[in-house]
């Protein structure tokens, strides 16, 4: 006689092991596991009942890093054998949600006195961007963050900046100064002889109308440059 009972289902031969790195990751944390390690992590919440390690070693292959893998455009992701579109909205999930955690930090804070955590945010935003983009930090009396206004997005290598656009914004947001920050998709922060022209046209256009320029940052995936600590400002 056939049996009613429904047998049980077979528990996936990935369970084990995906519960061992997430009492491992709980346990000791982000620095005790590698980087494709992370991404195999964060891919258990997409890609159900399927060993993840190699598509996050692939990632890993592709992009070079975590941060990295976070970063790229979802057609690239895509273009990884095994990312699933879900893949990719988690992906992508988990880095919107960085660079909204970094400008958290900054938000209504005096960024003068706050420069680590400036720094951070401008990193999490635009260090990994695979085009120039140039943006403005519009502060108050009190160097609180107005706003973080995207003025112009370019190539790999040049973004138009006009400055009387620049100064129109900080007029209308009642912007009392500004820190202008752009990045070099090259990874090497050195601003180069038409970011100091700019610069200066800038800070000129400004000047007359109140406008402070406090800085202006280049960011890199290999760091940062200041124009005021390099005495360009």
């Amino acid at each position: 006689m056939a049996s009613d009972e429904t047998p049980p289902k077979a528990a996936s031969p990935h369970a084990g092991h995906r519960e061992r790195l997430r009492v491992r990751f709980l346990k000791a944390g982000s620095d005790a596991l590698a980087d494709h390690e992370l991404i195999e992590l964060l891919l258990f919440g997409a890609i159900p009942r399927v060993d993840t390690k190699p598509i996050a070693k692939r990632l890993i292959e592709t992009f070079g890093s975590y941060e990295e893998a976070l970063a790229a455009p979802a057609e690239r992701l895509r273009a990884v054998p095994g990312v699933s579109d879900a893949a990719v909205a988690l992906i992508k999930t988990v880095e919107a949600a960085a660079v909204r955690l970094a400008k958290k930090q900054v938000h209504k804070k005096p960024l003068i006195s706050s420069w680590s955590a400036l720094l951070d945010y401008c990193k999490a935003n635009i260090a990994r961007a695979p085009v120039e983009q140039f943006r403005v930090l519009l502060l108050d009396r009190k160097n609180r963050l107005i706003d973080d206004a995207l003025m112009a997005e370019g190539t790999i290598d040049h973004t138009p900046v006009y400055p009387r656009e620049i100064v129109k914004r900080a007029l209308e947001t009642g912007a009392s100064s500004i820190i202008l920050v752009h990045n070099h998709p090259s990874g090497d922060p050195t601003p180069s002889r038409a970011d100091i022209d700019m610069t200066k046209a800038i800070a000129a256009a400004a000047k007359p109308l109140g406008v402070t320029v406090h800085d202006h940052l280049v960011i890199g995936r290999a760091g940062h440059a200041s124009f005021r600590e390099l005495g360009l400002l």
